[in-house]
């Protein structure tokens, strides 16, 4: 009988590119108290747009960033730029752990998506898929509470634009890896540079110590996207997707360390539906898409 194999340096790398995010989130929690957040976004994509072509350049010239759809490149880029914008706002407002559980509703919206989108079927699974996601969402921001406002709402927006980021991502699959992450951060760093120049004095304010957290920041988020290219060119997109939710665990983590707080029993309660879910409709689908065994196999 052939076993699955998934290559123990694929979910390192996964695991650890969700460690760059969730450090990503930190810095970028951090510095909202001080400085306008467009500025914080253009700055968290400029740098991973510089970080791509001073890594690229040297080792194979700009032959990977060749594409006949530059449009499409720049519909991905808006979507996903209003998508991190209002991710930090929401960070600005809610807890880390809060706001990254929220996000992780995103996986549902997409199979939403797919239906409208992309004529894909809504099967049972997935739409207790769905319905899960919502009740964990609930329990999460829970109506009437202190953590159900405007910045939830936002974090909300932020999962559904990265829905939309994905399916767009979906249909341009024969696009090399390397330009699908490039071009987006460039229409970030263009597009954001706009409301940029109009608060030079959140420049000039900035200490040498946060812009050079800021620049870390950036590179730690280009380096935890580059990781995620990296594992799932090892092993399949089904396989990988269980360990994603380690990113729950580092926001929660660092949300305690150095913000001091702490999801409460109903948060970790959505929370762990949200994830559990999750694991339960990759298992499903991975073995649909594998199908029944042959006939007489072992």
């Amino acid at each position: 009988m052939k076993h699955d194999h998934v290559p123990v340096r694929a979910v390192v790398l996964i695991c650890a590119a969700t460690l760059c995010f969730a450090t990503l989130d930190v810095v970028l929690k951090a510095l909202s108290a001080r400085y306008p957040v467009p500025m914080l976004v253009w700055a968290r994509w400029t740098v991973q747009a510089l970080a791509i072509l001073a890594w690229l350049v040297p080792r194979r010239g700009v032959a990977d960033l060749r594409t006949r759809f530059a449009g499409r490149h720049l519909g991905r880029g808006v979507v996903l730029i209003a998508s991190s914008v209002t991710f930090v706002y929401a960070l600005h407002a809610l807890p880390l752990a809060i706001v990254t559980a929220i996000n992780y509703t995103t996986p549902m919206i997409v199979v939403l998506l797919a239906v409208l989108l992309l004529d894909e079927r809504l099967t049972p699974p997935r739409a207790a898929f769905v319905i899960a996601g919502a009740i964990g969402m609930l329990l999460i921001v829970r109506p009437g509470s202190d953590v159900f406002r405007g910045a939830s709402l936002l974090a909300l927006a932020s999962a559904t634009l990265y829905a939309l980021f994905q399916i767009s991502t979906r249909r341009m699959a024969a696009e090399h890896p390397i330009a699908l992450l490039f071009y987006p951060a460039l229409a970030g760093s263009v597009l954001l540079a706009i409301p940029t120049a109009f608060s030079p004095d959140a420049f000039t304010a900035m200490t040498g110590r946060d812009a050079a957290l800021l620049v870390a920041g950036g590179v730690v988020g280009a380096l935890g996207h580059l990781m995620f290219i990296l594992a799932f060119r090892r092993a399949p997109a089904s396989a990988l997707t269980p360990f994603t939710y380690v990113h729950l665990v580092w926001a929660m983590l660092f949300g305690w360390l150095v913000f001091g707080t702490f999801p409460d029993a109903l948060a970790l309660a959505g929370m762990a539906i949200i994830a559990g879910s999750g694991l339960l409709i990759t298992v499903h689908e991975r073995r649909r898409a594998a199908g029944p065994p042959p006939a007489g196999a072992d």
